[in-house]
């Protein structure tokens, strides 16, 4: 498995306005795309940062998506008045959802 890890930056009183599209739009069309396992979004509403982690079956897949994910990581920042301030991409070593 492999992850993809964005980091996107908005002012805070812009913030609102970015996690509504990624809850209504980015994240069903990450869901969509070919080879996908899920998504994380990790926020700090108060500093108005974001970190996305998309999870996918293989490093292939992950590649696959790049100009789709650019497109819907430019939406995101754009809604939120923001800038996207990293993208990094993983081999994921452990991934453990228990459900407690």
């Amino acid at each position: 498995m492999h992850a993809r890890v964005s980091t996107l930056q908005s002012p805070a009183d812009k913030f609102a306005e970015g996690e509504q599209i990624l809850q209504t739009e980015i994240a069903p069309k990450v869901k969509e795309m070919d080879g996908n396992r899920g998504i994380i979004a990790l926020v700090d509403r108060a500093s108005g940062k974001t970190i996305a982690i998309t999870l996918w079956d293989s490093e292939d897949a992950m590649r696959a998506s790049e100009e789709q994910a650019n497109q819907v990581r430019a939406k995101a920042a754009s809604a939120s008045s923001g800038e996207i301030a990293s993208v990094e991409r993983f081999d994921v070593s452990i991934f453990d959802v228990t459900g407690r």
